[in-house]
């Protein structure tokens, strides 16, 4: 099982989540959806080259976004991931990865 985290504007949350849950992630025993949200602020610079969802290319940028955590099967990762990067409005979205233990 791994856990997937990534940060999201707040209006694309759903989009992204249940493009994610489509791929299978999110499912816990007998429930699925499973998520769980933190909403923050995130910041970036788009730097000469990028093709900003939101801002100006060289000017600094702050979005209230969530962070949105999520499990997912193993066998399952790869397209969560390929899902994830499908639907987020980002050109880079930043997300984390991570194996859990079973215990």
């Amino acid at each position: 099982m791994y856990k997937l985290a990534f940060f999201v504007p707040i209006d694309d949350a759903e989009n992204v989540k249940e493009a994610l849950f489509k791929s299978g992630a999110g499912r816990i025993g007998d429930y699925e959806a499973c998520c769980f949200q933190t909403r923050g602020s995130g910041q970036f610079r788009p730097l000469a080259g990028a093709d900003p969802h939101i801002g100006q290319v060289g000017e600094l940028e702050r979005v209230e976004e969530l962070k949105v955590e999520l499990v997912c099967p193993d066998e399952l990762i790869q397209d969560a991931v390929a899902a994830l990067k499908a639907a987020h409005p980002y050109e880079e979205p930043a997300y984390d990865v991570w194996k859990l233990a079973n215990i």
